[in-house]
């Protein structure tokens, strides 16, 4: 039993890893498409500050060593992804992916490094450091809400991936279930929000799975505002790890 949260965490891990590459299908299409077509890198951009700050975490924290190592992998999983987005895209949306990328992964990781190493230690280094992970984390789990208003509206699950809602609920329950093991509140309450928010998916889903096919007046009455397809599923973002 002393060893528990070690084997949670490694499947943990493995959840996660699972999350991470999610997306492999949708960048092989852009791959052959020669094309990023109207995908948007933001949700990947914000996954990999992410992934960066708990890793950063796991380091920091004695005896986080899972949290860091696959925090570790998605940093290198979302570079590749951006990468591939800059290849592909047009000019001036890789401009501007480049400069938001710059801004996010580099400076703002940067300033959080430089300001909890040179101006705090120990305990309120650490603190600071889950803080703004949990937050972050907490706004990523967030978002699958305009994903579940879509689905409600459409009466369609066409929008809401359902591997990709059980991952995010499974993320959601094993990390929860490791921060109580280790007593760390940082990692339970936006994982804890997560596995709330995965089972409503979840929920929703088994209502609407059956449902007939949304009509096109809806479908496009819903894309004459601002829902454009993201390079993660609607119901992420990907979130997708002990964020």
């Amino acid at each position: 039993m002393d060893n528990l949260y070690v084997y949670v965490g490694i499947i943990g891990n493995i959840i996660s890893v699972l999350m991470f590459l999610s997306p492999v299908k949708t960048f092989w299409r852009i791959v052959q498409k020669g094309s990023t077509e109207e995908f948007q890198s933001l949700p990947y951009i914000c996954t990999l500050l992410n992934s960066s700050l708990w890793t950063y975490y796991g380091i920091t924290k004695p005896g986080s060593y899972l949290v860091a190592t696959v925090n570790g992998f998605g940093i290198v999983v979302e570079i590749l992804y951006i990468s591939l987005f800059l290849i592909y895209a047009s000019p001036a949306t890789r401009a501007k992916t480049a400069k938001l990328a710059g801004i996010v992964d580099v400076v703002a990781f940067a300033v959080a490094v430089l300001v909890t190493q040179l101006l705090m230690d120990g305990d309120l280094r650490i603190d600071v450091i889950g803080f703004l992970g949990a937050g972050l984390n907490i706004v990523m789990y967030a978002s699958p809400l305009s994903a579940m208003r879509l689905v409600v509206t459409t009466k369609s699950v066409k929008y809401m991936p359902f591997l990709l809602s059980l991952f995010l609920f499974l993320n959601g329950g094993v990390w929860t279930l490791y921060a109580f093991l280790v007593n760390d509140w940082f990692l339970g309450v936006p994982n804890g929000t997560g596995f709330f928010l995965g089972f409503a998916q979840l929920a929703v889903y088994s209502i609407y799975m059956n449902s007939s096919k949304p009509s096109k007046i809806v479908i496009d009455e819903l894309h004459d505002g601002s829902q454009h397809e993201h390079l993660l599923p609607s119901s992420t973002s990907n979130l997708t790890e002990p964020i």
